[in-house]
């Protein structure tokens, strides 16, 4: 299981800026910096649990990390493969396919069991299943 705090050592060695405030709309955004670097920005009243801080910070790590952007006025493809790429970074970062692999062959196969051994969300998981299923 992933501990956020792993998480946040990661983007504090990568040079990524994470910062906790509220936010009218988004639960959680990232960007380039003027100054350089990325920015995450987190709002702390919107996370509904410690899997979903994990999910949330990995996806946006994930666009960092692949720079993988888009603004408002992108079209819904560029957005579609922002986010894809974005979500595929953070499935391979806190759910690994020989770790999931590893994690069936003892046993557990239900969504839910799987979502808690890795600290996600079921729907991160679900999708993290289809993902690999693909490949």
């Amino acid at each position: 299981m992933t501990d956020p705090q792993e998480l946040y050592i990661f983007a504090e060695q990568r040079g990524i800026d994470v910062d906790w405030f509220p936010m009218n709309k988004a639960e959680s955004i990232s960007m380039p910096l003027s100054t350089g670097g990325y920015g995450i920005a987190i709002d702390p009243w919107r996370l509904r649990s410690t899997a979903d801080e994990n999910v949330k910070l990995a996806h946006e790590l994930g666009h960092c990390e692949t720079g993988c952007f888009y603004n408002s006025y992108s079209s819904f493809d560029v957005r579609g493969k922002s986010e894809r790429r974005a979500n595929k970074w953070a499935i391979k970062k806190l759910i690994p396919k020989d770790e999931l692999d590893k994690a069936v062959r003892r046993g557990s196969t239900e969504v839910w069991e799987l979502a808690e051994e890795f600290g996600v969300t079921e729907d991160f998981m679900r999708m993290a299943v289809n993902y690999y299923k693909e490949k």
